[in-house]
């Protein structure tokens, strides 16, 4: 117990002293707004009608519950303090380190293996985009409840018994609601039945071998219940995706497309596993362009190392599950369902990575046994290694401090990358270098010309010139492109509406409620028109459903409250005022909103002319 307490101390010191410098780091410009920042479900807090809305959303194209009750409790708890997040994800990355060493140790009587797994785990350079995103807090929080998952599996296989069986099957079904990455985890149990547990050779546990075709299909049959769920939450997310358009299509990338990619990606993340260089945020996919050698190059290593394992599967059992754990749990997204642009993520490789960790940790001692190397060598090269990928991936947590840096480096190792290249103009175009902007996102145009968002974006940097007819025509082009982007749609109805052109902004914004009925701000913006044209009932309904589907938009608040002071309606008026400060205590037309209605109950019968 001593030398793996002492072990433990080890691993959290060299997990801090790598990613400790993400608790000063900001948040993201990349998916954190979607997840954190301008989510007003999760900037609330803990609320009743927040956990209602955890379970039922599709937002974001997931169904991940566990994993927004984890950014509202951090935002209740911390507010938008980036730091603070930063710092759940790491203790949370933390956690699932020593948890992956003590169920190594537990599960196989192997200290310094199991340990060199775990540090292996802990400090690659390619589980830093898990740990310093924000917005990827499913993979950590996930990992967490696979790691608690494999425990109780532990503990089911030497104790078995209904109450740990069902503990285990709680555990796996938290982490689905943490991320549907868990779906392969049966097939992890599986591996591990046959090592380090060694239980397909022995006879079942649980069911009589005979009853289903032998100890194999026994401990398969076992499992039934855990691939049950793997197959609801798989058609869950499935569904999300296709609802959020998260899901391309077979006529944009072809199938045959996708499985030469997905084997490239097999192979490369292979090599960034021995030599993690040239690490991404976003790795754009190559379409039809990969070379024909590469491919075939991806396919002949796959099939030889597992010729390989399976040849050695006797003498070297763990080469069994380590590489089959790594092929079956990347499967779900390595590119087959091609979900987003990415030909690859880092992210991705969370787990998986833990299979070849296996293969090196045990097979590491196993060759140097055979070459008769002097045993003070192994330690000196574990050492050696650890310390290289520590050095390495201190440098590349440092690239996540801000969006500018993060996306300034991506740019720097991809070519052709005209996401980060549209992504960095947004940051720009916030800093107010819209010139500088620009330039990115006619980048952006000319490495894909076919890219609505880049289209749209650019349309509203050019706006913010004053080149109003220049940018109403990238807004159109955007909606040539697509004409079911309903962003664009509000935000051209936004355009048209300060040109005077009312009854092409309404029907931009009706267009935009019909693509996207819970878009809350198009409500808000079409009951600002019918309020300047004096059909404050039909004003009060859209803001209304404003507030109905984001109750903490002080904005609608605002306005609802203007509407109803119009109608001569101030004591009803009087609270939206409030709640619009409570919600946004700078928000000087509210607080000047708030005044005038004051002082109009104050005199009877003096009607509200100033609101």
């Amino acid at each position: 117990m001593r030398r793996e307490f002492l072990v433990g101390v080890f691993l959290v010191a060299i997990t801090l002293a790598v990613f400790w410098q993400v608790t000063g780091h900001d948040f993201i410009a990349f998916d954190d707004p979607e997840y954190v920042i301008d989510n007003p479900m999760v900037r609330a807090g803990l609320t009743p009608q927040g956990i209602r809305w955890a379970f039922s959303t599709f937002y974001a194209a997931n169904w991940h519950p566990l994993t927004w009750l984890s950014h509202m409790l951090d935002s209740h708890l911390y507010g938008l303090n980036p730091g603070r997040h930063h710092l759940t994800s790491l203790l949370l990355h933390l956690l699932s380190s020593l948890l992956l060493f003590l169920v190594l140790v537990k599960m196989t009587t192997t200290l310094w293996r199991s340990a060199a797994v775990a540090a292996l785990f802990a400090v690659h350079p390619l589980h830093v985009e898990s740990v310093a995103w924000i917005a990827e807090r499913k993979d950590v929080l996930s990992t967490c409840f696979w790691m608690l998952t494999m425990w109780a599996y532990l503990r089911y296989t030497r104790n078995p018994g209904r109450t740990s069986y069902l503990i285990t099957l709680i555990l796996y079904a938290l982490g689905l609601m943490a991320k549907p990455m868990l779906v392969t985890l049966p097939l992890v149990l599986i591996l591990l039945d046959y090592w380090p547990l060694g239980r397909w050779a022995r006879a079942g546990l649980v069911h009589e071998p005979g009853r289903h075709g032998g100890r194999i299909a026994a401990l398969v049959w076992e499992k039934a219940p855990f691939i049950l769920l793997a197959a609801l939450s798989s058609t869950v997310t499935l569904i999300a995706q296709w609802q959020g358009g998260a899901v391309s299509p077979t006529e944009i990338v072809p199938f045959g497309v996708r499985f030469w990619n997905a084997l490239v990606a097999y192979l490369l993340y292979l090599v960034k596993i021995v030599w993690p260089v040239g690490l991404a945020v976003f790795y754009p996919h190559p379409g039809r362009s990969l070379p024909w050698w590469l491919v075939l190059c991806a396919a002949l290593v796959l099939v030889g190392i597992t010729l390989g394992v399976l040849r050695a599967r006797k003498t070297q059992p763990y080469l069994v599950t380590g590489w089959f754990w790594y092929l079956g749990t990347l499967l779900p997204v390595i590119g087959l369902i091609q979900v987003g642009e990415q030909a690859m993520a880092d992210r991705y490789c969370y787990i998986p990575l833990i299979g070849p960790f296996l293969m090196i940790s045990w097979g590491a001692p196993a060759l140097a046994a055979r070459w008769l190397t002097p045993r003070v060598l192994l330690p000196v090269l574990t050492a050696a290694t650890l310390s290289a990928l520590i050095c390495v991936t201190w440098g590349q947590v440092r690239y996540w401090r801000d969006s500018f840096t993060l996306f300034t480096h991506t740019l720097s190792v991809t070519t052709n990358n005209s996401r980060m290249h549209n992504n960095l103009a947004n940051v720009l175009a916030q800093r107010g270098e819209i010139e500088k902007a620009i330039t990115h996102y006619e980048k952006a145009l000319a490495i894909q010309p076919k890219y609505p968002e880049a289209e749209s974006n650019l349309g509203a940097a050019l706006i913010s010139q004053g080149r109003v007819e220049e940018g109403i025509g990238h807004y159109r082009e955007a909606l040539r492109l697509d004409p079911n982007l309903a962003e664009v749609h509000n935000n051209l109805g936004v355009a048209l509406a300060d040109q005077g052109k009312t009854e092409e902004a309404v029907s931009h914004y009706l267009k935009a409620v019909e693509l996207k009925p819970d878009y809350a701000e198009a409500h808000n913006n079409l009951g600002n028109i019918l309020a300047d044209q004096g059909r404050f009932a039909e004003a009060i309904a859209r803001f209304q459903e404003a507030l109905r589907l984001q109750p903490f938009y002080p904005q609608a608040h605002n306005n609802l409250g203007v509407a109803l002071a119009r109608q001569g309606r101030l004591r009803e008026a009087i609270p939206h005022f409030e709640r619009a400060l409570e919600l946004q205590p700078d928000f000087a037309q509210a607080r000047r909103n708030l005044t005038i209605a004051l002082q109009e109950t104050a005199k009877s019968g003096v009607p509200p002319a100033q609101l």
